[in-house]
């Protein structure tokens, strides 16, 4: 089985008409797991710690600030809050955490998170990219700091490069972090001579138009990485926005590729004894983000060979 963690307050963050980054995703979403029979469990409001591992007080306190009383206030040109959209960001980033101490004590080996707005554009000190909090940073920080692992991976194959998790644990030596993408796309960051602080960060930039075919060979890669870094729990960032139907990028993966690229990160975490949590990234065809995100925990829950 796989855990499954979602809360209502994900369709409290409102976004203007025609935004990509819409209420319908998480409906999308949970119509399309409903089949797998997974019973969803509510998340909490992630702890402060937690939240401060990632971000300073000062930018949580402008955060908090900027949420309006009423209509929508925009960040950014793509990032706007609603009254209701930190909660939606606090509950994400809760369930995340919740789903790390699930797994980590033996509950099942892997957990989805289906929540939004997603999070791993999102750097310390800047909410950017639909995206206010770190959400998978913050969920392989807890493993880090309240489960006392000595190593993490957070890995990510969201069609736009994780420039927010990248940021946030650039210095971190413990931590791993993968990505596939497109290049060029926003938010322009990801390349391959980007590697961390440590040499912990590994960037595999792909090309418009490219298909399955790269995805897997450059997951491959990937999955070797992550299996000699032996790490005691695996935070998969889902964006779901390269598939081939997704109006925000030129990539032309199908739910067949997510499956494989799936199978080759839950085969490397198994291999290193480490349970996955993955959180939902990003996704803006609702049909195509339902199907994906189906194979994808299909492909997480499918019981060890």
């Amino acid at each position: 089985m796989t855990l499954l963690y979602s809360d209502a307050s994900a369709e409290g963050h409102l976004t203007p008409p025609g935004h990509p980054e819409q209420v319908a995703r998480h409906a999308a979403v949970l119509k399309a797991l409903a089949p797998l029979a997974l019973a969803p469990r509510d998340c909490p409001e992630a702890d402060e710690a937690d939240l401060l591992r990632a971000h300073p007080a000062r930018y949580l306190d402008r955060l908090r600030a900027a949420v309006p009383a009423q209509g929508s206030v925009a960040l950014d040109a793509d990032t706007h809050l609603s009254p209701g959209s930190l909660t939606a960001a606090l509950k994400a980033a809760g369930g995340a955490c919740a789903a790390v101490d699930a797994v980590l004590g033996g509950e099942d080996e892997s957990a989805f998170v289906a929540m939004r707005p997603p999070g791993h554009h999102a750097e310390r000190e800047t909410a950017m990219g639909f995206c206010l909090l770190g959400t998978a940073a913050i969920a392989a920080l807890r493993g880090l700091e309240h489960h006392g692992l000595d190593r993490v991976a957070v890995v990510d194959f969201d069609v736009h490069h994780g420039n927010g998790t990248q940021d946030i644990l650039w210095t971190e030596g413990r931590a791993f972090f993968a990505s596939t993408h497109q290049m060029p796309l926003y938010p322009g960051t990801g390349a391959a001579h980007e590697t961390g602080a440590h040499g912990q960060v590994m960037n595999v930039p792909l090309r418009p138009g490219s298909g399955g075919a790269e995805a897997v060979a450059a997951w491959r890669l990937i999955a070797a990485r992550l299996a000699d870094w032996r790490p005691g729990l695996v935070v998969v960032s889902a964006g779901f926005d390269a598939h081939a139907a997704d109006p925000l990028a030129q990539l032309n993966w199908t739910e067949a590729d997510f499956a494989a690229v799936t199978a080759l990160i839950r085969d490397a975490a198994r291999a290193a004894g480490a349970p996955v949590v993955s959180v939902l990234e990003g996704g803006y065809d609702l049909a195509a983000l339902g199907r994906s995100a189906r194979v994808h925990v299909e492909t997480l829950k499918e019981a060890a060979q």
